[in-house]
């Protein structure tokens, strides 16, 4: 059991959530191996001012009247449970097969967000996946991360150079494509409490310019609120790069020092027509201006572009712009700007030591982005014949067909594979054609150090999650099912020679001698990882700090100036004119701008919600208080000139889908738009009992077309698609 006291039959245990990137520190009360209640930590000195609903109800989802509590095989149409060893070997048996008859590739695997914010699941993953020498890996990234990554990469070295925001220091923020009100400050960087502290800002005198065609709730606050058309981000910030160098507005010494291919993108602004850019966004040119100007006199000031700027075909451009935006009026590793947080651990320099071999897929012919091929190309890689085709899979905690375009074509896909693995809690939309259901541990049953995240916190903070209660006994962690398939397989784990049998012998140790600690587990890389991480004061943290700290531990002050050591760019400086990214701008630029087709007169867009984690909290009865799921919420011009009025049934549909729901009216998004939030729909099925399944809302990503993409991110079109509306009945 983790850390905290009893208190007769009840504990307490302090940890962390494990939803999302804030991480926030939880206060966990625990009877007879079960969660009773879950609160903020108040004595979390990072965190303890930001919580929601989807901690204080993170006790369901390991309660789930449908959890999956041992193996369950498929025979006909239902599922019967079975032993890990009978699981692990028929698996095992078929992948090797599906690898005989198709070569390495054959075998390939989805993985979801929840991998990522556990600390052995991906590495372990990995490991399986070099053993095996499979390319065939594909992540929830390229539905709205790999803008992000690209960008890093191709400007600062590295695809996990993220720079954190410094909130309590800046005069002016930028915010394009966020709802910080409601998502938290929370992208690749967390900053705990970080709307609170902007608005504390706003109240001694900074300005919040929010960019959005949605008038959100942090556009209720700010001071300005941009309301521009939808994918045309990148105009809008084009236009102020534009203005900012026309006027001399630039940072004269960052231009110079700092940055590497100004002349590149001043000629690319010099070209670029700023009435042609505000009719692209739909923008008085003057407004363009005006905040071009403040930003870039502002004392301190920051752009901060998020996942409503990259959901986009233009998606890369716009997250480039942003960067460049900061880095041409100085606010890179400066007060109230951007700067890069050092962390305990360098995961820039761990994520270097991973060299994988570039790989193109066969039919797109297209290379990964961040390790990972695109989730739009899984059907055809799975459908079209050939060598290399997919012929078995696994889901890594993730529901695909529900977070990418187009699922009904990769659910059609999916009922083709030899053989599909599920590692989940329930048995989800995505896991419908699944041969084995193999049951995952959650967050609040098991250890995890986040150290790989370190670097992604606004000041040097570390926290050691203690599990707070058992898991179910047949339950078992993903790094365990990898390694004992990778043993089972006959292959080595990372393609390391002789690391099996080690793991095999210490397992063989622990249980001769009665000493668990004696197997080797993931505790051995957390400990490495600390042992080999930053000194702070002088010295090393030792890993008795890192278990006593159990409110988490803040390691020293914020500290600027590690910026430039963190570059990975062969020249150390920041690489603001990528050819690829100016090219890509180029043709931006020729291109007319973007208008409605024939017959599909609507932009389909998005929107945050607080109880809502992208598509894998949706399906817990209890967690949305209106209990309505999904609407489709359209402007009052829009809706008058349809004959819709509030509630009525509407279908929405595209070339490729149509969903069904109810109308909302609402004058917060732009006219021209339907707002449909992502990440529901996904049905809850029962392999235990057979009841019918369970299902909140509609999947709106069914209307999504997986053809065109971002070409720089390979980001699918889940916010700039076409749709048309018709009224069914009131």
């Amino acid at each position: 059991m983790g850390s905290g006291h009893h208190d007769g039959m009840t504990q307490t245990v302090h940890t962390f959530c494990r939803y999302c990137l804030a991480a926030c520190g939880i206060e966990v009360t625990v009877a007879d191996n079960r969660v009773v209640k879950i609160s903020a930590d108040k004595q979390n000195p990072h965190s303890w001012q930001d919580f929601c609903a989807k901690g204080r109800t993170a006790g369901r989802l390991v309660e789930h009247p449908r959890r999956i509590l041992a193996p369950m095989r498929r025979v006909g149409e239902r599922y019967v449970e079975a032993s890990w060893d009978e699981a692990i070997r028929d698996i095992a048996a078929r992948m090797n097969a599906a690898i005989d008859a198709a070569g390495p590739d054959a075998v390939g695997v989805y993985y979801g967000n929840p991998a990522g914010f556990s600390s052995s699941n991906v590495i372990f993953m990995n490991a399986w996946l070099d053993a095996i020498g499979t390319q065939s890996r594909y992540a929830v990234g390229s539905v709205d991360q790999n803008a992000m990554h690209v960008v890093a990469q191709a400007m600062y070295g590295s695809i996990l150079m993220a720079p954190v925001s410094d909130v309590d220091h800046c005069d002016y923020f930028l915010l394009v494509g966020t709802n910080p009100a409601v998502s938290a400050w929370n992208w690749l960087e967390t900053v705990p409490g970080g709307w609170r502290r902007a608005l504390a800002r706003q109240a001694d005198g900074a300005t919040i310019v929010v960019i959005d065609p949605l008038r959100t709730e942090s556009a209720e606050r700010a001071d300005v609120h941009l309301a521009i058309r939808p994918g045309q981000d990148w105009a809008l910030l084009l236009g102020m790069v534009k203005v900012i160098l026309d006027e001399g507005l630039e940072h004269i010494q960052d231009c110079t020092d700092l940055a590497h291919g100004m002349a590149e993108l001043r000629a690319l602004a010099a070209d670029a027509d700023l009435d042609d850019l505000a009719r692209r966004c739909d923008l008085a040119r003057s407004q363009i201006e005006s905040v071009a100007r403040d930003f870039a006199i502002a004392k301190s000031a920051m752009a901060v572009t998020r996942t409503g700027v990259s959901m986009h075909l233009t998606g890369t451009i716009g997250e480039w712009l942003g960067h460049v935006l900061n880095v041409i009026t100085g606010r890179m590793d400066r007060p109230g700007g951007r700067r890069f947080e050092p962390g305990y651990v360098d995961a820039i320099r761990m994520a270097g030591l991973v060299k994988a071999a570039p790989h193109r897929n066969r039919v797109s012919g297209r290379e990964m982005v961040a390790g990972a091929h695109a989730l739009a190309e899984l059907p055809d890689e799975i459908s079209t014949p050939g060598p290399g085709q997919i012929r078995a899979m696994v889901i890594n905690c993730g529901n695909p067909v529900v977070s990418g375009p187009d699922g009904a074509r990769l659910d059609a896909a999916l009922a083709q594979l030899d053989l599909l693995v599920a590692i989940d809690f329930v048995q989800r939309e995505s896991h419908r054609h699944a041969h084995w259901l193999l049951p995952a541990v959650h967050w609040l049953e098991r250890d995890d150090l986040l150290s790989f995240t370190s670097n992604m916190r606004d000041e040097p903070y570390l926290h050691y999650g203690a599990k707070a209660v058992d898991p179910p006994p047949q339950a078992r962690q993903e790094w365990r099912i990898f390694v004992d398939l990778a043993i089972a397989m006959g292959r080595p784990l990372f393609g390391a020679k002789g690391l099996n049998s080690f793991i095999k012998a210490t397992r063989t140790a622990a249980r001769v001698t009665g000493r668990p600690g004696l197997e080797f587990t993931p505790h051995w890389v957390d400990r490495l990882v600390v042992a080999t991480g930053r000194k702070f004061n002088g010295r090393r943290l030792s890993w008795r700090d890192v278990r006593s700290r159990r409110h988490g531990w803040v390691l020293g002050p914020r500290e600027y100036g590690h910026f430039r050591d963190a570059l990975r760019t062969p020249d150390k400086r920041v690489h603001v004119a990528p050819p690829e990214f100016v090219e890509r701008t180029r043709e931006l630029l020729a291109e007319s701008a973007p208008a409605a087709p024939p017959g599909y007169p609507f932009q389909l867009a998005n929107r945050r919600h607080r109880h809502s984690m992208n598509s894998w909290l949706n399906d817990l009865q209890g967690l949305h208080p209106s209990g309505k799921g999904s609407e489709a919420v359209i402007h009052p011009d829009d809706a008058s000139s349809l004959g819709i009025r509030d509630g009525d049934r509407v279908r929405v549909h595209s070339p490729v889908g149509a969903v069904e729901l109810a109308a909302s009216i609402s004058d917060q998004p732009r006219p021209g738009m339907v707002i449909i939030d992502h990440g529901w729909g996904s049905r809850v099925f029962d392999p235990r009992g057979g009841s019918a399944p369970e299902a909140f809302g509609v999947n709106r990503n069914l209307l999504v077309d997986a053809g065109p993409v971002d070409p720089l991110s390979q980001t699918p079109a889940l916010s700039s698609t076409y749709v048309a509306v018709e009224r069914l009945a009131p």
